[in-house]
């Protein structure tokens, strides 16, 4: 299907759609998604948290402490506040002496601010410190709750294949995260893309056999 029709399909935000008829997975509204950050358990919060094997999302406090981040052991930052909004002051002079990675998100946490426009780059600057099994990364914005969390769940979907339902859940066991609604509605776009991307490739495959 064409890029078109993955908009048009994803217009209304509060629709579940179900991208490939043999699946029985079908991307929920964006309601249902902020349904799942109040059910079940979910983590408490502290300053940062280990959601998946070397990759920590962190506060303020997390980024500042540069002995800290020594001792975790951290390689790469990801600054989701850096710049003009509600901003964490660090920059990669902050690191200048640590061996430390630096990469920087001006972006807003506001549900209106395209986050989307980051997802890759941000998802790649993940993908590629992971590349050397020594590396850490910590995402980062001010709590450690909307930002760094909508970059991180953007990343294991592009890059490890998972729904946007299984990211959300695999992250809040976690840390305690909640994206902002407007967040919550790029991801879910996000997540019909990648289903009908893997969808064609399963149409290309079958057409080749």
């Amino acid at each position: 299907m064409s890029s078109c029709m993955v908009k048009s399909r994803s217009r209304n935000p509060h629709a579940a759609v179900q991208v490939d008829p043999d699946s029985a997975y079908i991307t929920p509204g964006t309601l249902d998604l902020e349904q799942l950050f109040w059910t079940g358990t979910t983590a408490h919060y502290t300053h940062f948290n280990e959601v998946w094997p070397d990759v920590y999302i962190g506060d303020e406090k997390t980024a500042l402490e540069r002995p800290g981040l020594k001792d975790l052991g951290i390689t790469h930052i990801l600054n989701a506040a850096e710049g003009k909004w509600n901003n964490v002051l660090t920059g990669a002079q902050y690191y200048r002496d640590m061996e430390i990675q630096y990469y920087g998100v001006e972006a807003d946490d506001k549900p209106t601010f395209n986050m989307s426009q980051y997802f890759r780059p941000a998802a790649n600057f993940i993908h590629e410190a992971l590349a050397h099994p020594q590396n850490k990364v910590l995402v980062h914005c001010v709590m450690g709750r909307s930002r760094s969390a909508t970059l991180v769940l953007a990343y294991l979907m592009m890059k490890h294949n998972l729904t946007v339902v299984d990211a959300i859940e695999h992250v809040r066991q976690r840390r305690c995260i909640l994206p902002n609604h407007g967040f919550l509605k790029q991801l879910r776009a996000l997540d019909i893309s990648l289903q009908e991307e893997r969808l064609r490739q399963k149409k290309e495959t079958q057409d080749q056999q």
